[in-house]
């Protein structure tokens, strides 16, 4: 059993969050030989970083990697621990390395002469959460611009470093390292649940929409930020639901519900022709109506990857056949009748959805605060839900429980990573909260209970009412 308390500060003290120092991607093969070393390097943040410091920074990252590699080749530093930050690496292709470093949170003390003194919290960061973190990098730039592979052999070095330090010039300041947790480490997704007769009319509107389109290749239908259809495989998935759910979404779509109200927000516009809109990313190719998100992207349903365009309406984006010559050419007039085609359907559906959205509300609803909180993750279908997070995106995470408690179930996530049997850990804290984390079946269950004075059996009666309420169809919750 483990005893935590959360450690708070006070007055007279300034507590400094993690954040990110460097991050840099580097291929020991276009250095090889002495005072080639600066070949090596295909881009660096912070730029403005001396020469000299770029080549010794990745010549150390270089050596730690070698030298771990001495005790298991197969498995090469993933993480190096300091007291003032602690360094991420990941391999996200053969010799292409990408390295984040990240500044320890501390606490700046004032001391009785007046003077301050740093105190760095070196267990704080979880190397799971930001070894996840670091991995997305690689996946998003991966979604738009494909692997770095495949662009030195359209374009060699020079292409390669152009892509990526374009992409990661942007990317890494949408980058808020004090907002991640566990979610980070699931990449989950939220479903939305809905009754056979209207999934079924959706299913069937996304295979009369295709059958009318024949550009459009895969489909994914989401509602209020959850998944409802796809048809695209479940790596491709996940990270074009982080990308729209935690950057295109917020970004774009937002500010058009303020002034009016939306499905996700309990009715249908009336003063529009129909709910779905068009929504584009900026393109030279296309000057459609209403343009807001058409982008090229990547997907790995074929070897190597396939170009797909992606077209995007407020609960649905269609993934179209690569724009390479002027019989799949994405004009206006396509445009006009994708739209023309999904919105009158999406108006019909968006009443049915949002009936099922203010029912699912309604009986979900508590008739006050329950005294659990949890996250549950399905590694099979990567079924994510949660009560702790009231917003999460990739600027903030708003949580409904202390920090110290997330790193609980971080700390209860990583045991479960080492070990392939099926287990559970309960944890006492010292704020008087109870933290249940159970695995069975490629399953993760996780409970925060506020209970001052239970004791194991009473913890374990009240998970076993929660699953009973919410993981019902769930046989290994029971």
């Amino acid at each position: 059993m483990l005893m935590t308390s959360p450690r708070m500060t006070t007055a007279q003290e300034k507590q400094y969050p993690p954040s990110l120092l460097s991050f840099f991607i580097y291929n020991p093969k276009f250095g090889p030989r002495e005072g080639e070393e600066e070949k090596k390097i295909l881009f660096y943040h912070p730029s403005e970083v001396d020469k000299n410091e770029k080549i010794r920074n990745v010549g150390l990252c270089e050596a730690i990697v070698q030298f771990t590699r001495t005790f298991c080749p197969t498995k090469p530093a993933k993480s190096l621990h300091t007291q003032k930050n602690r360094q991420f690496f990941h391999e996200a292709e053969e010799n292409f390395w990408m390295v984040m470093v990240v500044s320890n949170p501390m606490i700046e003390k004032l001391n009785k002469d007046g003077t301050r003194v740093p105190e760095y919290q070196e267990d704080e960061l979880l190397d799971t959460v930001y070894g996840a973190v670091i991995q997305q990098c690689y996946c998003m730039y991966k979604l738009f611009n494909g692997t770095f592979a495949k662009s030195l052999e359209a374009g060699g070095v020079e292409l390669l470093q152009q892509r990526v330090q374009k992409f990661f010039y942007r990317y890494l300041q949408t980058l808020h390292l004090q907002s991640c947790d566990l979610l980070d480490v699931f990449g989950g997704i939220s479903f939305f649940p809905l009754d056979k007769m209207t999934y079924l009319k959706i299913q069937s509107f996304v295979n009369r929409m295709e059958e009318s389109l024949d550009l459009v290749k895969y489909t994914a239908f989401l509602y209020n930020e959850q998944l409802i259809w796809s048809g695209l495989e479940q790596d491709d998935m996940r990270i074009l639901y982080k990308y729209l759910t935690t950057s295109l979404f917020p970004r774009h779509l937002e500010p058009e519900l303020i002034g009016r109200d939306s499905p996700g927000r309990g009715g249908i516009t009336v003063n529009l022709n129909h709910y779905g809109r068009m929504g584009m990313w900026p393109s030279k190719r296309v000057h459609a109506p209403q343009p807001k998100a058409i982008i090229q992207g990547r997907l790995n349903r074929r070897q190597g990857g396939e170009d797909r365009v992606l077209v995007l309406e407020e609960t649905f984006c269609a993934l179209q056949d690569p724009v390479t010559s002027t019989s799949v050419e994405l004009t206006r007039e396509f445009c006009q009748r994708l739209d023309n085609l999904v919105g009158p359907q999406l108006t019909l559906l968006a009443s049915d959805i949002c009936e099922q959205f203010n029912t699912n509300k309604r009986l979900s609803a508590p008739e006050k605060e329950p005294q659990f909180k949890f996250i549950y993750f399905n590694h099979m279908n990567l079924a994510e839900k949660t009560t702790i997070h009231m917003r999460k995106t990739a600027s903030m995470s708003l949580t409904s429980v202390h920090a110290d408690l997330m790193k609980i179930l971080g700390d209860i996530n990583s045991d479960f990573s080492r070990a392939d049997e099926d287990e559970e850990i309960i944890v006492k804290a010292m704020t008087d909260y109870w933290v249940v984390g159970k695995k069975s079946d490629q399953r993760e269950l996780y409970v925060i209970l506020s209970q001052k004075n239970a004791n194991l059996i009473e913890v374990n009666e009240e998970v076993k009412k929660l699953c009973a309420t919410q993981f019902s169809n769930i046989f290994f919750l029971d």
